[in-house]
């Protein structure tokens, strides 16, 4: 009997050490997944245009090194677009991996409500099941649940009409702003909103680091711009307010996040950049930088912070385990015409129309993405690829699954950054829309416009005459992007079964959305 217990003894104690040996060995692997886990920074430029890279516009006038040499470490997509040519519904679609209009069309205005429906998954919080910290610095242009006192009192004449704005005392100031970054999957957050919008004021997480507690008065105290308008809206404004401190600001706060990042603690950056969106404010160092006037200027000091963040994760030593995207919410702004009459920089490149449009410029954006080890570098693609696509691909990334109805239009871009072999093209079709009355469906090479033109930004005729366009006739417009990527030769007539299948297409999206695989399959 007590050779049978010390034998059982000995058996219960084998197991226990071997069951702690394999828990220990399951905690070590676990650690180095969790290690291998990439980082994530996406850095997202406002309404920058295809062309204002030099490194896909040889005859930009404007230096860009520092994406430049991101392009040149990672692949760069000539056929990428963003969701909407306006600024927040390209941001909720980016974020969701749904396009904007399944929610609205228009932008949130000053202290207007969140874009999302509390259904929405975020990209964030997605990231967040795998163990990933989130931060969100710079724009959010996504809408805030505001806490208001009573209508608002302001008056102003804009344009030929009286319209009624917010005061500070208007609002209540005194809780924390609920319905941001922070509700959305974010752990931090530092901005100012939106660089024309009121409050003009730091936000930090959710609350702000100082009330704002006086009305805009930012151009009476002599600040101007370097070209084109102001763009800001009347609204509360933290005394003193000095809007050419916004961009260093925010550049100053995405390297101190990274700085103080670990690498055994996977992180996810979303970087919203205000810049080169108007006011165009470059600061002093980078004033004549360029040969494209004060525009031109504030790309070269974009560039320049694109840069400071790639150099602080070199220095930090996350480089070699960082996903890094860069994009565009939409095309340039209306000063883009004048810019190209008068310096000769195109911003748009050699798209047609600009931000507003659903003409190839007002959606089709610079795209980079740097993976080392997993993308090769130099490499360029030409698929036909969605900023909506990011969030499946980045959810395929980290290998943490999705959410019946997250991401609906989101496509897994995986293979073509793996350089493997798929099925193209990848997407069955993408739509392109900025309002409710035009939209265009983008399938394979060909692009067809439910509307006479895809027009909403108004092109000089001075412009025209300088690009040689001409504006077309009829129901709707036709174009065989491979051939005529500029836009110029209208198809519409030639191909009514082709019209007919595409805009079956369309309404098909538009009322239920896709009903096919979206994990692209392997090529035969």
């Amino acid at each position: 009997m007590n050779k049978i217990l010390i034998r059982s003894v000995a058996c219960f104690f084998m197991v226990l050490i071997t069951s702690c040996g394999d828990n220990q060995q399951s905690k070590k692997e676990g650690a180095i997944q969790k290690e291998n886990l990439p980082n994530i920074v996406i850095i997202y430029a406002d309404d920058m245009g295809y062309g204002d890279l030099h490194y896909q516009n040889p005859d930009s006038k404007i230096p860009t090194p520092n994406l430049d040499q991101l392009a040149s470490e990672g692949m760069r997509f000539t056929d990428a677009h963003s969701s909407s040519g306006i600024c927040s519904p390209s941001r909720f679609a980016l974020l969701t991996g749904t396009y904007h209009w399944r929610n609205q069309h228009g932008i949130v205005n000053s202290f207007g409500i969140p874009f999302f429906k509390e259904s929405d998954v975020t990209l964030p919080q997605v990231l967040q099941k795998s163990g990933y910290t989130t931060a969100c610095i710079g724009k959010w242009h996504l809408g805030w649940d505001w806490k208001f006192k009573n209508e608002p009192s302001g008056k102003t004449v804009q344009g030929e009409r009286e319209v009624n704005y917010y005061l500070p005392q208007d609002i209540d100031w005194s809780a924390p702003i609920s319905g941001g970054p922070l509700d959305r999957g974010f752990d931090y957050y530092f901005g100012d909103g939106t660089i024309n919008f009121p409050p003009y004021a730091w936000i930090e997480n959710d609350k702000f680091v100082e009330l704002p507690t006086k009305d805009q008065d930012i151009v009476k105290r002599g600040f101007e711009t370097k070209e084109g308008n102001w763009e800001f809206r009347p609204g509360p404004m933290v005394e003193g307010w000095d809007p050419y401190k916004v961009l260093p600001t925010l550049t100053q706060k995405a390297v101190e996040y990274v700085n103080g990042q670990e690498k055994d603690k996977p992180f996810f950056l979303y970087f919203a950049l205000p810049s080169p969106h108007a006011p165009i404010i470059p600061n002093d160092e980078f004033i004549g930088t360029s040969e494209a006037g004060g525009y031109g200027d504030f790309m070269v000091q974009t560039d320049w912070v694109a840069g400071q963040v790639l150099k602080a994760l070199k220095e930090k030593g996350l480089d070699k385990n960082t996903i890094v995207i860069f994009s565009a919410d939409n095309g340039p702004e209306k000063y883009a015409f004048e810019r190209a009459e008068k310096y000769g920089h195109f911003s748009m490149g050699d798209f047609r129309g600009l931000k507003r449009d659903v003409w190839e410029g007002g959606h089709h954006v610079p795209f980079i993405v740097k993976w080392p080890g997993k993308v090769s570098a130099g490499s360029v693609s030409k698929e036909v690829i969605s900023q909506v696509d990011i969030m499946a691909t980045l959810a395929a990334a980290t290998n943490t699954p999705l959410a019946e109805g997250a991401a609906p239009d989101s496509y897994n871009l995986l293979p073509i950054f793996k350089g493997e072999k798929y099925t193209s093209p990848l997407r069955e079709a993408t739509v392109h829309n900025t309002f409710e009355k035009a939209w265009g469906l983008r399938q394979g090479k060909w692009l067809y416009i439910n509307a006479p033109s895809g027009e909403h930004t108004k092109m000089p005729d001075s412009f025209k005459k300088l690009r040689n366009y001409t504006d077309f006739e009829g129901d709707g417009l036709l174009f065989d992007m491979e051939k005529d990527p500029e836009q110029r030769i209208n198809l519409f007539a030639q191909h009514p079964e082709k019209i007919d299948t595409m805009d079956q297409l369309l309404q098909k999206y538009r009322e239920q959305g896709y009903s096919v695989e979206r994990t692209p399959v392997a090529a035969k």
